[in-house]
């Protein structure tokens, strides 16, 4: 059990609450507390305007109260008995959401909101969550609730081996599921074609990166010892590493991809990550280096 809170940010949309509904699941497996999180944004116009016109000001501080109440609702349908506490957020909505989660467990949130006045955009906080949080990030985009046991962690230097690695291996712990390691990069077609290199499907690694299969292998072996009741697969795939990832999505529970740098570094977020966001069918985790567990 930890204290450290798993935060998720909420503004009544269907997509904040799915995320809600993943983070109440997220943090019963924890046994972490749920912090849930609201901040409505302010018209441009009205940002000079201080304070606000109360009539302006009551419609501000009823949207969000509403969004906690059904999160808090939503919450308690999936997951009794959670430590829950909220928290109504004054600022812009992306510094103030991506700030809550400075000493999380992680920071849920959906990839979109629900746009508007007085909402909290999740498509414009998502992003840059991903891109600035000190914490590692989870983006819950079309969450179903079909399990299919697998966690899915895209390796491609020693940055994604201290960060992503530990995060992902307790992922698959907590929920019974295997562990596949993806590396994936435009290897040399096979000899007679692409076959079953194709992009977004595994190589056989013999025919097209023996090399890049044995440091995987490697590079997985101390975690492998450390989680031995985890099952482990590897997979060392041909084409873009955003794409394949991204088709991982459907078929995961959870994939984790590693964000090179940090907050206090400025935004590191690259082409990859913005592929698997962006074509995303499934939660995704963006961990920075740095706060991978050890």
């Amino acid at each position: 059990m930890t204290t450290r809170p798993i935060v998720v940010g909420v503004d009544g949309s269907e997509e904040s609450l799915r995320a809600v509904e993943w983070a109440a699941r997220e943090a019963h497996r924890h046994g972490a507390p749920l912090r849930l999180v609201s901040a409505p944004a302010v018209p441009p116009r009205m940002l000079a305007s201080d304070p606000a016109p109360p009539g302006v000001a009551k419609v501000l501080g009823s949207v969000p109260r509403r969004a906690l109440a059904e999160a808090i609702t939503r919450a308690g349908e999936v997951a009794q008995d959670l430590l829950v506490d909220t928290d109504l957020l004054t600022g812009p909505p992306a510094l103030m959401v991506t700030g809550s989660g400075c000493g999380a467990l992680m920071l849920v949130v959906g990839a979109r909101g629900a746009g508007g006045f007085a909402a909290m955009l999740l498509g414009s906080v998502s992003r840059y969550a991903a891109m600035h949080a000190s914490c590692p990030v989870v983006v819950v985009r079309e969450e179903t609730g079909v399990v299919h046991r697998e966690v899915v962690v895209g390796i491609r230097d020693p940055h994604d081996m201290t960060a992503t690695l530990p995060f992902a291996f307790e992922e698959a712990a907590l929920r019974g599921a295997t562990l596949v390691a993806v590396y994936a990069g435009h290897f040399p077609a096979p000899v007679g074609g692409l076959g079953a290199g194709e992009a977004g499907h595994p190589a056989n690694p013999s025919k097209v990166s023996a090399e890049a299969a044995d440091h995987l292998a490697e590079d997985l072996r101390s975690w492998r010892e450390k989680y031995p009741d985890v099952p482990v697969r590897q997979d060392v795939v041909r084409g873009h590493p955003g794409r394949v990832l991204a088709s991982y999505t459907a078929r995961a529970d959870l994939v984790v991809i590693g964000r090179h740098g940090g907050h206090d570094t400025g935004p590191a977020i690259g082409a990859v990550q913005h592929a698997v966001l962006n074509h995303a069918h499934g939660p995704v985790g963006i961990v920075p280096t740095g706060s991978g567990r050890s």
